[in-house]
């Protein structure tokens, strides 16, 4: 059975994008999480969001739908646009911040920096992927 997941990419009118530092370790990642029992990935990413930096989102596009080589993953991402709520830390975040694309910090999760520059590429159609 698959675990599926689904994850943010924001970026703010300057081409920043939207990072979360974890609670539970020293890492830096997209806004997102684990798809819940009857959940459409469009509504896990719109929830995640909320729950991980205090935004409320619109979803814009389908970025790309990866697979993990380790285990039976899938993950979504899609390109979001902030339409409320205020940019805080939570409970599952100590700190949200935007990070200029070429100065992102150095624990940042690599596998979130792959999907960054895949939103960034002109595509009218989604990419699959493996990790």
């Amino acid at each position: 059975m698959f675990i599926i997941g689904a994850f943010a990419i924001i970026f703010d009118e300057y081409g920043s994008v939207l990072l979360c530092h974890r609670r539970d370790f020293d890492a830096w990642n997209l806004p997102g999480g684990t798809v819940e029992n009857g959940e459409l990935p469009t509504e896990a990413v719109i929830r995640e969001v909320k729950e991980e930096t205090g935004l409320e989102v619109d979803i814009e596009r389908l970025v790309g739908v990866y697979g993990k080589t380790d285990k039976d993953e899938l993950v979504f991402s899609f390109i979001c646009r902030p339409i409320g709520g205020h940019l805080s830390a939570t409970d599952e975040s100590s700190e949200c911040k935007y990070f200029p694309i070429e100065d992102m910090p150095v624990n940042t999760i690599p596998i979130h920096i792959d999907r960054i520059h895949d939103a960034l590429k002109l595509s009218n159609y989604p990419i699959f992927s493996r990790h």
